[in-house]
């Protein structure tokens, strides 16, 4: 007989991506319904969406959606109200018209360190909440030192983080290993290092997914 299996899931995702956490409500319901989820080990990854993004950016997603698409601000309002709608049948509050486009370089650094306290799955959900429900800023500093707290995190700690330049090579890494693996979108999913689920996909999806990988 040999030991307990185990299997690894990593999930490349960026915080002001909402389809990142629609993406992440309906895998971890998935994983709630599968019967192995006590040996699955969920580890996130950095991505950024727009890495060149400045730090200190105030523009909001509806003229960030115009700007960057060349479309005006109602048919930009149009799509966020579709992405709200959707985002609400998961149970997630949207108010995507104050969301900040921010930079999420600092904010990727920061999970890498709540990585080493088993405190990831937290920051994640904090930092995404703060973004899409409350219209923060998770590209300046003091915001991302409260947010930490907020979760056990020691806020003088995540300071040194972050004015030190800690776990910046470990985000890279993290960006390195998506290009070489193909992926160009997020959410991302790579199961068991064999399988690969692209997208907010449907529960099923990602249920039948994890059975798949765990059956071979």
């Amino acid at each position: 007989m040999g030991g307990k299996r185990k299997m690894k899931i990593e999930i490349w995702s960026d915080y002001v991506c909402p389809f990142c956490y629609m993406g992440k409500r309906r895998f971890e319901e998935a994983l709630r319904q599968f019967e192995h989820r006590d040996s699955i080990e969920v580890v996130y990854r950095s991505f950024e969406l727009d890495p060149n993004s400045r730090r200190d950016v105030t523009i909001n997603l509806v003229d960030h959606l115009a700007e960057k698409y060349n479309i005006t601000k109602a048919a930009a309002k149009a799509n966020i109200e579709n992405i709200t709608m959707n985002a609400k049948m998961m149970g997630l509050e949207y108010h995507l018209e104050e969301a900040i486009q921010a930079n999420t370089f600092d904010a990727h650094r920061v999970s890498h360190y709540a990585q080493t306290l088993n405190l990831t799955d937290e920051i994640t959900e904090r930092l995404m909440q703060a973004h899409f429900t409350e219209g923060l800023n998770i590209g300046d500093q003091d915001v991302l030192v409260t947010l930490s707290e907020e979760v056990g995190l020691n806020g003088e700690e995540v300071q040194k983080v972050l004015s030190q330049g800690q776990f910046g090579e470990e985000v890279r890494r993290d960006q390195q290993r998506a290009r070489e693996l193909g992926i160009r979108s997020v959410p991302n999913f790579l199961i068991d290092g064999r399988i690969s689920v692209s997208g907010a996909q449907p529960i099923r999806v990602f249920l039948q997914a994890l059975e798949e990988a765990w059956g071979k």
